[in-house]
């Protein structure tokens, strides 16, 4: 049986680790932290969200990242602090621009593909994750920000996604509880919320039934590639595969540079806050319906009766996972501005490192040697994207490393 190692137990990680079980791979989860789902695959949005998959490479963003650059609550924060590294990554993001359009339609097709994949394996292993087929509500104020609205919305019908165009009364209809005067929205009702941690921590706890090893308060200090296949260091133990898939969010440019590779992740900051609907004036008035408003670029799930997450920023910091009062603050105003009748009482902070490629688009698939392959880099879109990459280097791995025997998912004969 082929040994396969992935390092990371994040939402790609154990997707990854999911989908090669799947196709016969003897596999072996190794990750810092002590249980799954500890860092950015914590408190994300809630969001799979494909109506969310256009990227950032564009002219406005750039714009907007300059004139917000010394407002400390502004959606889009970037320590104007020089390091090679950052230099590097935004020479590389502005080098992309050019590939808005077909990066944009082919983040929404892979969000899409994703779908199905993640209802199989949340079917399979049994996992309650507070999903929620409501779909997903985007809101504009401005005719300027509608009509922007209208275009990117032609990109993701180029993908195969349909989104409905709102009218305001249409808005007040679909979300009753949505305070203010709005132009106009879209809503995608193919889209879903979730929470991304018990739906990590239920597939990592089947795996783990089924005979996937887990391995976790291991640091993995060194990685390098012999004659017999890929030797891990991690804590006081060397483990040996036939291979590895490197998933491990912002620490997996660094052990890419181990093993011969350049994957040029920056970590960009996303925070959280989870609004704890205690009384039940304030779960009546929380909305049902998953929320984005792209003005201040926050976004909002419902997970279950009394749990309210809203989400948003970007902060270009550095390996910096503090979280400061002046980045959430925005976000508890903007649910008192929007649902005045939530108490916002009692409110538990988060913030994590998203992993971000300057091109937006994931690495995925094989490095320089053959035994060595990349699920990482989603940024904000981790969890969306992640049942899509997964099958594909579960994919990738198949073709170059003989599994033990072939299995089935969703339908599909895999060997």
């Amino acid at each position: 049986m082929s040994k396969v190692a992935v390092i990371g137990a994040g939402i790609t990680g154990i997707t990854t680790a999911f989908q090669l079980h799947q196709r016969g791979f003897d596999v072996t989860v190794i990750d810092r932290q002590r249980y799954a789902a500890m860092e950015t695959s914590f408190a994300n949005g809630g969001q799979l969200s494909a109506s969310n998959a256009e990227v950032w490479t564009s002219w406005g963003t750039v714009l907007k990242g300059l004139k917000w650059m010394m407002k400390s609550d502004a959606p889009l924060l970037v320590n104007p602090k020089p390091s090679w590294h950052k230099i590097s990554w935004m020479a590389e993001f502005l080098g992309n621009i050019p590939n808005y359009r077909k990066h944009t339609v082919q983040t929404a097709a892979m969000a899409i593909a994703a779908r199905r994949v993640h209802k199989d394996m949340a079917e399979m292993a049994g996992v309650d994750f507070d999903f929620s087929p409501e779909g997903i509500l985007h809101f504009y104020e401005t005719e300027k920000d509608l009509k922007a609205a209208a275009r990117v919305t032609e990109l993701y019908r180029e993908a195969g996604l349909e989104r409905r165009a709102l009218t305001p009364e249409e808005i007040t209809e679909i979300e009753p509880t949505l305070a203010g005067h709005y132009t106009g929205g879209y809503f995608t009702e193919s889209d879903a919320t979730g929470d991304i941690h018990k739906y990590t921590v239920g597939l990592a706890n089947w795996l783990e039934r089924q005979g996937v090893r887990f391995e976790y308060g291991a640091v993995v200090d060194a990685m390098r590639e012999t004659e017999r296949g890929i030797e891990i260091d991690a804590g006081d133990q060397t483990h040996r595969a036939e291979a590895v898939v490197v998933s491990a969010g912002i620490g997996s440019r660094d052990l890419a540079r181990q093993l011969g590779d350049r994957v040029n992740i920056y970590p960009v900051k996303g925070y959280s806050i989870t609004v704890m609907l205690r009384d039940a004036k304030s779960q009546k008035a929380a909305p049902e319906v998953s929320l984005l408003d792209d003005k201040a670029k926050i976004v909002t799930s419902r997970l279950g009766p009394d749990r309210f997450r809203v989400a948003g920023t970007a902060e270009f910091n550095g390996d910096n996972r503090d979280i400061r009062a002046d980045r959430v603050k925005p976000l508890i105003a903007w649910v008192e501005q929007h649902f005045p009748d939530v108490s916002t009482e009692e409110v538990v902070p988060w913030a994590g490192l998203r992993p971000m490629m300057p091109s937006m688009m994931p690495r995925v698939g094989q490095g320089r040697s053959e035994r060595v392959f990349y699920n990482t880099g989603h940024g904000h879109l981790g969890w969306t994207l992640s049942a899509a990459t997964a099958e594909m280097v579960a994919a990738d791995v198949a073709r170059t490393r003989r599994p033990s025997s072939s299995v089935r998912l969703g339908g599909a004969q895999f060997a």
